[in-house]
């Protein structure tokens, strides 16, 4: 990676967690006279409450940071990918009822525990209509991300909080082949379009199996961008990760030093 592009880098998670940092100091700062806001709603609470002052604050806290880090995390490697690719944030095109079909027969035989495999999809080809009126939809998508030096096309689901609910692993699969059939139906042939499901980190370790075995139900490895793979992924680097987690651990200090400042205000 050449060195300007390291530092592009760093200076975009370094301003995306001092960003969070600084928005949190004024969330709570408002919310510190608020009956309502996330720490003092907590107190009425009595249960908690008995429990001790620190207890019910972190409590409510780190429930609040969680999903709402989980937000920072999801931006920033969209703001990195750009440093590499076109993202886009929605696909306007069509598709016809035999790619429906064969969405909801593909989930069925991953239900009836047939390994998941790329080519169920990307082998699948079907006479398209001259008439494409009836047939046309927009999706939205966070995740698009477009190489135009290979005319490849990503679509990624991510899940910044490094789990997947396993009631939700069908119907993520099912929104994801929706998308690969729309964007294939909009792009010229020879165009690359490949589906992933991502998570900001591996929930059982760096260099660890990923063992989400209801997800795998519906996933192929070749499928999957867990933790280290999907920061190398969206920097389009090998080296994509350690960069990015370098940069956090000295830009971490800008959550320390806010965490100790929203303590002070509410003990």
């Amino acid at each position: 990676m050449d060195d300007f592009k390291k530092k592009s880098i760093e200076k975009i998670v370094d301003a995306s967690i001092y960003a969070f940092a600084e928005g949190l100091m004024t969330r709570y700062k408002d919310e510190v006279d608020d009956p309502q806001g996330v720490i003092n709603s907590k107190k009425n609470n009595c249960f908690m409450a008995e429990l001790g002052e620190e207890f019910m604050f972190y409590s409510a806290f780190v429930r609040s940071f969680d999903s709402s880090f989980g937000n920072v995390l999801e931006k920033m490697g969209n703001e990195l990918a750009e440093l590499s690719y076109t993202v886009h944030h929605n696909i306007e095109s069509f598709m016809i009822p035999d790619q429906t079909q064969r969405i909801a027969s593909i989930v069925s035989s991953y239900l009836a525990h047939t390994k998941p495999a790329v080519t169920h999809y990307s082998n699948f080809d079907c006479i398209k209509p001259s008439n494409i009126e009836s047939y046309k939809r927009t999706h939205v998508t966070d995740h698009y991300f477009y190489d135009p030096e290979t005319d490849s096309h990503y679509l990624i689901e991510l899940k910044a909080s490094g789990d997947l609910d396993n009631k939700k692993a069908r119907s993520e699969k099912e929104a994801l082949l929706e998308e690969y059939f729309l964007l294939k139906n909009l792009v010229n042939d020879k165009a690359t379009v490949k589906i992933y499901f991502g998570t900001a980190y591996n929930k059982f370790g760096e260099g660890n199996e990923w063992k989400q075995e209801r997800v795998r139900q519906f996933f192929s490895d070749d499928e999957l961008l867990i933790g280290k793979d999907y920061w190398n992924f969206v920097c389009n680097d090998q080296d994509g990760f350690n960069i990015v987690f370098e940069q956090y651990k000295k830009s971490a200090n800008y959550i320390r030093t806010t965490l100790e400042g929203i303590k002070e205000l509410y003990f």
